[in-house]
């Protein structure tokens, strides 16, 4: 199954220097059959799209707490994307959310997905407001709305140690 995994700069430092990536607490988010109830209208291309966008929020809240501790890394989302048969369904969470059972190995990579440098100021602001996103505040869901306007570039799994390199 493909799955996406948040993550940070600095977890994409990680995986190129470990040739593995462990989610954290699990969490991706894919292609679920709740996920395709909920979207009965979309292709298996743009439910995949929304699982992807998911992630991305997702590593909105791991950029956050990087920068409460301090990183020096760069403001930017990231998602892993991977092929794993190791999932778990949790319907119970969200409707893409799976858990991921231990690390991912970089063989399984198919792809990352990182902001660029124009989008630091965006992903800054939202890491300030995404509680409160979550909770109904407009203000807020309009501030994140400017990240996620933001496409992910795309890379190939080979290009991760040079795409690290220029940050």
């Amino acid at each position: 199954m493909r799955v996406y995994l948040p993550a940070t700069v600095s977890m994409l430092r990680e995986l190129a220097a470990k040739g593995e990536l462990a989610p954290v607490d699990g969490t991706a988010f894919a292609l679920t059959p709740t996920l395709r109830e909920f979207y009965t209208g979309g292709t298996d291309e743009e439910l995949e799209y929304i699982a992807l966008l998911e992630a991305a929020r997702a590593s909105l809240r791991l950029v956050a707490a990087e920068l409460d501790a301090g990183t020096t890394d760069p403001p930017r989302r990231a998602v892993v994307a991977a092929d794993t048969d190791a999932v778990q369904l949790r319907p119970d969470l969200d409707s893409a959310v799976v858990r991921v059972s231990g690390a991912v190995p970089m063989s399984a990579v198919a792809a990352v997905h990182v902001d660029a440098a124009e989008a630091e100021e965006a992903v800054r602001a939202a890491t300030e407001v995404i509680d409160q996103a979550d909770l109904g505040d407009d203000d807020a869901e309009f501030v994140l709305g400017d990240a996620e306007d933001h496409e992910l570039a795309w890379y190939a799994p080979q290009e991760l140690p040079f795409l690290l390199e220029l940050l």
